[in-house]
């Protein structure tokens, strides 16, 4: 906003002295919201994003898809299934132009100013919409070639007989958890551990050993029988996905446009479907 320190900080406090309470918590060391701070925060922003989106009205954005959509996903999930639906998104509405940062950590769309988030896993408390379009398993997987030869493990202690390739972004610890209540856990002992689910991938297609990723991670491999899941009644249970957004109901038209179309296409995916039952697994 173009204001020294001193000014902002003369603004919060006149704006805490006219509320007659306290936005932020100081220490010497950290400035924080207190809980009345971040609630006030919030409805700030949706006021603010009321006002956005009678502008994009008055301008016709909101009616028409245009201008710069910003999305953020990780890697794998980026390549293999949001990359086709932006190609249609933009054949579609040609006025609009995506910026997409694919990266495996939490991106806070709204201090980094995205317009949309794929998320997986569960969501914590926020003022983000969100929208669910599937659930992916954490799966223990090998080649058929690979189970055939060294057996196939029968419950999670089996793994301490097997070569094991440990994907740190899904894997980072050697405890693997297992049961319905994601409470039974085994020490695995990685003989090869790699920053890269798509090298862990390759390895385990090369009949070399067995690997825990999440199912949308190898989807086409267990649809074309490449690879096979072991252990599926230990999993834990399955990780929610959604499409997280800032704007509510109120979202620009090419907020809008995405979403219907995202959500059309994730949903009709296999390995993103809750009842899909035709995953490759063996016993």
């Amino acid at each position: 906003m173009g204001l020294s320190a001193p000014s902002a900080t003369r603004g919060v406090n006149a704006l805490e002295e006219r509320l007659q309470t306290r936005l932020f918590t100081r220490t010497t060391r950290t400035v924080r919201l207190t809980d009345t701070g971040r609630a006030y925060l919030d409805d700030a922003r949706d006021i603010l994003a009321q006002l956005h989106a009678a502008d994009a009205i008055a301008a016709g954005a909101a009616t028409t898809p245009t201008g710069c959509l910003r999305i953020t996903c990780s890697n794998e999930f980026g390549r293999l299934y949001v990359a086709p639906i932006l190609t249609e998104y933009l054949d579609l509405y040609p006025s609009v132009t995506v910026d997409v940062l694919m990266v495996d950590r939490i991106v806070n769309i709204v201090e980094e100013g995205f317009d949309i988030a794929v998320r997986i896993g569960a969501l914590p408390s926020s003022g983000l919409t969100a929208v669910r379009i599937g659930e992916v398993r954490r799966v223990v997987c090998a080649t058929p070639a690979y189970f055939e030869q060294n057996g196939v493990p029968k419950q999670p202690a089996d793994l301490v007989h097997h070569k094991i390739i440990a994907a740190a972004p899904v894997s980072p610890s050697a405890e693997w958890r297992f049961g319905t209540d994601a409470q039974s856990t085994v020490h695995v002992r990685p003989r090869l551990t790699v920053s890269s689910v798509a090298t862990a991938r390759s390895v385990v297609r090369g009949n070399w050993g067995l690997c825990r990723v999440l199912s949308y991670q190898i989807g086409p491999d267990l649809e074309a029988g490449v690879l096979q899941t072991a252990l599926d009644e230990y999993e834990p249970p399955p990780m929610p996905i959604n499409l997280v957004h800032t704007e509510g109901r109120r979202a620009p038209a090419k907020v809008r446009a995405f979403l219907d179309l995202a959500k059309k296409r994730l949903r009709a995916i296999p390995a993103l479907t809750p009842t899909h039952n035709s995953r490759s697994s063996i016993a």
